[in-house]
């Protein structure tokens, strides 16, 4: 049986099972999404690195998020695109595990990062006057060299252990890209070590990072509510409340994918969630910090008024 058995050298990716004009309809609404994605976090760098006002750490860890969601966007996205437009397209082994250890290296990352711009608000509420003393430059590039790091080295523990497995056929992933539980289902091995892999993962980088980013925010809610002028909770609220949606809709949606038991979303109710989680919410991230933010806002229109000065 072991002789009759070829490796598979390309995977078709089924994407989604829908009518064809809905494809289409679909493809054009998610490449305008698209746009909107890339132009919102380009939109943030940009006036990141043009405003000195924004040069603060905030803003550092708000770039590198950026990053993160741009290049999660492009890791995705346009192969989806393919596949709504031409059904079952191939991909090959290599681009296959190429793009998996991609998706998961900015995936972990962003948990990290995000956890940054939590401890980063509590110090600067909660100790406002050793803010500057705390959260140092030196600091700041520390946080975001790990959270790339780890995220970097644990997505290369992922795409090992994925490779010293075999993989037999079938040869049709039932996803719209190369999402690591569904590249797994393929493998003719037994996957065990895999699947504690990603368990422990899931720990660490969903569920500590969670755990973490609460407990700075339950700080932070009580800090707020012992300021006694009004604009110091507006200030407060509005800053917190965006890096809140981020959080929520980040890590509510990978936690439900990824530990939520697996007989309770069907597949097809699976791919909706990952739409959301590596789609809309790289799309939603911009939009959220531009409206919610008063100094995003506020570089916005000094950045148009000195473009329509020149």
């Amino acid at each position: 049986m072991v002789k009759n058995q070829t490796m598979v050298t390309e995977f078709l990716l089924l994407g989604f099972l829908l009518d064809p004009r809905i494809q289409m309809l679909l493809s054009g609404l998610l490449s305008l999404f698209y746009v909107f994605t890339l132009l919102g976090n380009g939109a943030i760098l940009g006036l990141i690195s043009l405003d000195s006002r924004l040069h603060t750490p905030m803003y550092f860890f708000l770039s590198h998020l950026a990053v993160v969601d741009i290049a999660y966007a492009c890791n995705t996205v346009p192969q989806m695109l393919v596949n709504l437009l031409h059904p079952a397209k191939p991909i090959s082994f290599a681009g296959c595990m190429m793009q998996t250890f991609l998706c998961l290296t900015f995936g972990h990352s962003e948990c990290l990062l995000l956890v940054a711009m939590s401890y980063d608000r509590y110090v600067a509420i909660c100790h406002p006057l050793r803010y500057s003393i705390i959260v140092t430059w030196r600091v700041c590039i520390t946080l975001a060299i790990t959270s790339w790091t780890c995220g970097f080295l644990l997505a290369l523990v992922h795409v090992v252990l994925i490779l010293r497995l075999p993989f037999c056929g079938p040869h049709e992933i039932n996803h719209f890209f190369c999402e690591i539980l569904s590249v797994l289902r393929l493998a003719c091995a037994d996957t065990w070590l895999n699947q504690v892999v990603i368990f422990a993962a899931c720990v660490f980088f969903l569920v500590g990072p969670l755990c973490l980013v609460l407990v700075s925010y339950s700080c932070i809610l009580v800090a707020i509510l012992r300021i006694q002028s009004g604009e110091g909770h507006r200030k407060a609220f509005s800053t917190c409340f965006s890096h809140l949606c981020v959080v929520g809709l980040f890590f509510g949606s990978a936690i439900v994918m990824y530990m939520a038991p697996k007989s309770r979303h069907p597949e097809e109710q699976q791919k909706i969630l990952f739409l959301f989680y590596s789609f809309f919410n790289p799309m939603l991230n911009p939009l959220i910090y531009s409206l919610r933010n008063i100094e995003v806002k506020g570089a916005l229109r000094r950045a148009l008024c000195k473009e329509s000065h020149s």
